[in-house]
């Protein structure tokens, strides 16, 4: 069932979100040559405790609970890697994905930061994946349905002879992280069954990931999380927290 957030509750999210962006702002600062994975988790777990919320992320159930603040994923690492002792390396590509819970509502986001300098294809596969998350954002403002939006993001992959990934999918975002409904990054036939309204009170985790090869991925069998891309080519991750309004989408994740 979708829930529709008020004004109200909108405005607390925000400052969740707020607390989400200081977080990966204050990550992003160790991007960089020697830094460790570990590290990184590390500063963003202060900084939500620092402001009293509940990460998100840490103790998830699966084969074994998620043990950590954030997600970091890796160059051919999708999504869900594991902190530790990875240290970077120049021209990496590193995806950073967070969210807490503050006052009772939560704000989730992710976002892909270079290492130094990147060859040209992973600079382009930079400007892909994060221009396909502003106009998914921008697009809401203006369709109707996210059937649309989504079929424009798919198109823009494409486009720049990239891939979407299918395997996961954004979604509803409220009191709870994951909600109704589940919104692709693609046109999929189930989806027009059960296809969204861009109607006010409406609340989304918008994350398009894109891979630089094909869109196959697989889990790894060491940690029972870290998902890669199946041929082991580079993929980035994007993501905000956006609520429709009466006056258009608002981003509830950015640092303004």
């Amino acid at each position: 069932m979708i829930v529709l957030k008020s004004r109200r509750e909108i405005a607390l999210m925000r400052e969740a979100g707020r607390l989400v962006a200081v977080a990966l702002a204050e990550a992003a600062k160790l991007v960089q040559p020697g830094v460790t994975t570990r590290e990184i988790d590390a500063s963003i777990e202060a900084t939500f405790e620092k402001a009293g919320a509940q990460p998100l992320f840490k103790g998830v159930p699966g084969k074994v609970p998620f043990p950590a603040v954030s997600c970091i994923s890796v160059n051919e690492e999708v999504v869900h890697g594991i902190p530790g002792d990875r240290v970077l390396q120049p021209g990496d590509l590193v995806s950073i994905d967070t969210g807490c819970r503050l006052a009772g509502w939560c704000a989730d986001s992710a976002w892909t930061y270079p290492v130094g300098p990147v060859d040209e294809r992973r600079q382009r596969l930079l400007e892909i994946g994060r221009g396909v998350l502003e106009l998914a954002i921008a697009e809401c403002g203006r369709k109707q349905r996210w059937s649309e939006v989504a079929t424009l993001m798919a198109q823009e992959v494409r486009r720049a002879r990239f891939s979407v990934v299918e395997d996961f999918v954004g979604h509803g975002i409220g009191r709870e992280m994951h909600e109704d409904p589940q919104v692709p990054n693609y046109l999929s036939g189930s989806l027009a069954k059960t296809d969204v309204t861009l109607e006010p009170g409406l609340v989304l985790a918008i994350e398009p990931m894109v891979n630089a090869g094909g869109k196959s991925t697989k889990t790894s069998r060491r940690d029972h999380w870290t998902v890669v891309t199946r041929d082991g080519e580079p993929s980035v991750h994007f993501e905000h927290t956006v609520a429709m309004t009466a006056e258009g989408p608002v981003v509830l994740t950015s640092a303004g």
